[in-house]
């Protein structure tokens, strides 16, 4: 399903800075819930349900790390619920960190119990936006945002994919028959399988370029490396990193990434002027 874009006026983006390198980011923020040890599962499952005042705090502290990248992919936020105080994260860290673009994928509809959904916060406008729901088990989706022109488009693909391993095949699947006619493609998420899990599943065929282990679960000692960026050869790898934060379960992974320079003026060209 393909959706209408509306940017906001103002950009904190300065292309003059760095106008070839992307900085990209992916976490899975767990709501803002503040699991840190496997034992809260159990004692702190009531904020799965309920609001805890301290979720706010958390919110503002995670928003302080994604207000340094330029397109981010976030999985288990909350798209305004009981227990989150009816708080649309995604709009709420959009917000904090002034970025042009955001975008709500709502997968889990609860009600007043639970907006359980996937986000996509941008410096750059994307000109189409899609969703998708992924094969399977109700409740996984793919948000695709497409960036540029239709000359040198950027297509970003922001999943949460499926925990059993022929759920996530077929799911890959699809992603992959969403982005096999595009040069220039990012995919990343909270993908529930190690890196060398990837290489040998159907997106593989695309030749996705999948850095090493760079484990990002749990966040209190990172020994499962379950939440990946992967992008095509045409994007040149500058940096990976898991970064120190424990906000969540999971910790954020980021990555920068040298574009074209075709591709990088057919970007700046999206981005609105600051005033």
């Amino acid at each position: 399903m393909k959706y209408d874009i509306n940017p906001s006026s103002k950009s904190s983006f300065d292309p003059e800075n760095h106008p070839s390198v992307l900085r990209l980011l992916s976490y899975n923020i767990q709501a803002a819930i503040g699991t840190s040890s496997f034992h809260h599962y159990v004692t702190r499952s009531w904020r799965h349900v309920l609001p805890d005042w301290r979720g706010l705090q958390r919110l503002d502290r995670i928003g302080q790390v994604l207000a340094h990248y330029d397109l981010i992919s976030l999985q288990e936020v909350d798209g305004g619920s009981l227990r989150s105080g009816f708080v649309n994260q995604v709009a709420y860290l959009a917000d904090l960190g002034r970025f042009d673009y955001w975008y709500q994928q709502l997968n889990r509809n609860l009600g007043r119990f639970g907006q359980f959904s996937n986000g996509v916060l941008s410096r750059f406008v994307p000109f189409e936006i899609e969703d998708h729901k992924l094969p399977g088990l109700k409740g996984r989706g793919a948000i695709v945002a497409k960036y540029g022109n239709d000359e040198h488009t950027l297509v970003l693909v922001a999943v949460h994919l499926a925990l059993s391993e022929k759920a996530r095949n077929r799911q890959l699947e699809y992603v992959r028959e969403i982005i096999q006619h595009y040069e220039h493609v990012i995919v990343m998420g909270d993908m529930n399988c190690r890196a060398d899990q990837i290489s040998s599943t159907p997106i593989n065929s695309h030749l996705m370029q999948v850095p090493g282990d760079h484990h990002t679960y749990p966040s209190w000692k990172p020994t499962r490396n379950i939440d990946h960026i992967l992008v095509s050869p045409s994007l040149k790898i500058r940096n990976v990193k898991v970064l120190d934060c424990d906000y969540s379960d999971h910790r954020p992974i980021s990555m920068e990434v040298a574009l074209p320079k075709p591709l990088a003026l057919a970007l700046i060209g999206k981005i609105p002027q600051i005033s």
